[in-house]
């Protein structure tokens, strides 16, 4: 039953998308270079469906084995990193790498200081100076900006 209806839910949630991308304003045929802005979201969403019906059709059924802790773990450290998200992004992002870090065996303290404190802190470099992409304000990022 599960083989269709994890792909049948993704279907679903791709035409919900895709009739989404269909309200997004069209940019005048003279400034146009390229595609419209709906049309790379909505080529993507066509092919998650296209290859979602090659997973109902083409993909035997299997018995998996459960679901173990450390996935459970993962999935409880995204939202944790959603509610530390409002409060800054980047402390979200260092509390998600240094819990991921440790649910997957890491027990060194520094390494998972290193992981908590280095991966936000390279992304936001690389974003902020490289890319010139200014993050949303927060708790951290305010001691950046000013």
């Amino acid at each position: 039953m599960t083989r269709y209806v994890v792909p049948c839910g993704t279907i679903l949630l791709c035409l919900i998308a895709y009739w989404l991308s269909t309200r997004f304003d069209e940019v005048p045929p003279i400034l146009l270079r390229g595609m419209q802005p709906a049309d790379f979201p909505q080529m993507v969403l066509l092919l998650i469906i296209a290859l979602s019906v090659l997973v109902m059709v083409f993909d035997p059924p299997i018995e998996h084995a459960p679901i173990g802790l450390n996935a459970w773990t993962s999935m409880g450290l995204f939202a944790v990193f959603a509610l530390l998200a409002q409060i800054d992004l980047f402390l979200g992002l260092g509390v998600f790498a240094g819990g991921l870090a440790y649910a997957w065996g890491e027990r060194r303290i520094w390494g998972i200081g290193l992981v908590s404190v280095l991966s936000p802190a390279l992304i936001f470099l690389l974003f902020d100076q490289a890319f010139r992409i200014r993050f949303p304000r927060g708790l951290l990022t305010d001691l950046w900006y000013g």
